[in-house]
């Protein structure tokens, strides 16, 4: 299991302002260190991946910035699957959990995300209770 102090650092991926000052707000409530991106090629500038590249670090890191990544799935030029998908190719960012939040109830969107690595799929607008298991989730139920 990970040790993440006492405030797990996430990365919030959300190309709507008001979305993403609201996920920024309750994850600091629930003592997460946020770090926002209001998109997917700014999250992966932060990440250290560049996108020419597919799943190869610019840096020489060997360990994340981040314990978490929760990004919206409906985003202009990079979607959250696609982030997600990223992530999941990098080999020094792999093992960070990743999030995906949608306005939208859709099965096989849901499906296709957790198919592909995504630790959970939430709908918004988040809650803080949505938040609470989250942090749970990310402090407790790793594997």
């Amino acid at each position: 299991m990970a040790d993440y102090g006492d405030e797990p650092h996430v990365l919030a991926v959300d190309d709507n302002l008001v979305d993403r000052k609201m996920i920024e707000a309750l994850l600091k409530n629930s003592s997460c260190k946020v770090t926002t991106a209001e998109n997917g090629m700014r999250a992966l500038e932060y990440l250290g991946i560049r996108d020419d590249q597919p799943g190869e670090s610019s840096a020489s890191a060997t360990t994340s910035k981040v314990n978490l990544i929760i990004t919206d799935y409906c985003m202009p030029g990079m979607t959250g699957f696609e982030l997600l998908k990223k992530v999941k190719g990098s080999s020094f960012l792999k093992e960070v959990p990743v999030v995906i939040m949608s306005s939208e109830n859709v099965p096989t969107r849901i499906n296709k995300c957790l198919a592909e690595g995504a630790q959970m799929f939430m709908l918004k607008p988040l809650k803080a209770s949505d938040v609470k298991k989250l942090r749970c989730h990310l402090m407790n139920c790793r594997t």
